[in-house]
């Protein structure tokens, strides 16, 4: 379990995280790093960035000396200061898959009849720095998933906005690495599930597999991948789900009603809609042919309907919610706010009073 602080716990609960079954792959790569599991009176749990541990399944545990678990890449922490509640909270959440984490939010806002907020950010614009703690307000707000992007040289989906976003990040030296190092150090501290938005060419690079592994590692959700057709996501769908991840699928005003059926049957933890035929971009309107996309896709899937693009402002997200969209999400009028801002603290300021707007014009109704 990645926690700020190690956590000490109890002979009762340490022997129920620690009789939490793992997978072979896991079982494997415990033992490369030379991790074990033992029940004992006081213990730390700790999560380590050379595991899948990283996939919330794994729970080392090693009496509590203010020892180093898991070779150079683990860290033990001081002692921790969090309520009783908030500690079984946090296990609770990291005893989840990205799977599990991401079907019992959208299960809580469908109970409560409320639709989810999701705000999108580029990650490294203007810093690394800045994306961690805009992520902690956007989480403090209210999100109810946070959509992350990877940011790439040619990001054929994006407008000018996020397009100049990610050039900034990349300019300021931001790498995938540092990306999934940074959602490492905030998913264990945030309730919104982490949705990773990237391009195909990183995940070729890095080998789709390892890819997987790394993002688990990192503690999301799941992952978006916008330049792929259906018909080469079979594989990385089994990829995900083996490392216990969505794999979110996107369609469009201009797919055809035959392919969006079976997009939306291929498709895990949400369905994308597209709102327009472009890129994204912030809009005055809503696109009106979105209510009748909707009503058709709700023929092929009881899973949640989240559409994007052009959702700039708190009118924009109860719209959608009138038209009957699970989601609204958010990204370009957040990544400018952000990333164009005169400074990082300026940004942060602005970020937060947007999100708000968005967030409340989304309340519950249950």
């Amino acid at each position: 379990l990645a926690c700020p602080r190690a956590v000490l716990l109890p002979q009762s609960i340490v022997t129920c995280l620690t009789t939490l079954p793992l997978t072979p792959q896991l079982q494997q790569r415990a033992k490369m790093s030379s991790m074990s599991m033992a029940n004992v009176n006081s213990c730390m749990i700790h999560r380590t960035t050379n595991v899948t541990s990283y996939s919330n399944r794994a729970l080392v545990a090693a009496p509590f000396r203010g020892a180093i678990l898991g070779g150079k890449h683990s860290v033990a922490f001081g002692q921790p200061k969090r309520t009783a509640a908030k500690k079984m909270l946090v296990l609770a959440m990291a005893a989840q898959s990205g799977k599990e984490r991401m079907a019992e939010r959208f299960s809580t806002l469908k109970a409560n009849k409320q639709c989810a907020f999701v705000p999108f950010l580029c990650a490294g614009d203007p810093n690394m720095e800045t994306t961690e703690k805009a992520l902690r307000i956007l989480d403090e707000v209210g999100a109810d998933v946070i959509e992350l992007g990877v940011p790439y040289s040619d990001p054929l989906a994006d407008g000018p906005i996020i397009h100049a976003s990610a050039t900034r990040a990349l300019d300021n030296g931001a790498t995938l690495n540092k990306v999934l190092e940074m959602v490492g150090r905030v998913t264990p501290n945030i309730k919104a599930p982490v949705v990773l938005f990237c391009y195909f060419n990183p995940i070729i690079r890095r080998g789709p597999e390892q890819f997987m592994a790394d993002l688990a590692a990192a503690g999301v959700s799941a992952l978006l991948v916008p330049d792929i057709p259906l018909e080469e996501t079979i594989p990385l769908e089994k990829l995900a789900s083996a490392q216990g991840l969505d794999l979110v699928l996107l369609t469009t005003p201009t797919t055809l009603s035959a392919r969006a059926e079976r997009i939306a049957k291929s498709t895990s933890g949400f369905l994308y809609l597209v709102s327009v035929t472009g890129v994204t971009g912030m809009r005055t309107t809503m696109a009106t042919r979105v209510e009748e996309l909707v009503t058709e896709l709700r023929q092929y899937t009881d899973k949640p309907i989240c559409v994007g693009f052009g959702v700039s402002k708190g009118e924009h997200a109860a719209q959608l919610e009138q038209w009957g969209a699970d989601g609204a999400i958010a990204g370009s009028a957040l990544v400018k706010a952000l990333g164009e801002a005169p400074t990082p603290e300026e940004g942060l300021i602005t970020l937060r009073a947007m999100a708000q707007e968005l967030r409340d014009a989304l309340p519950a109704r249950a």
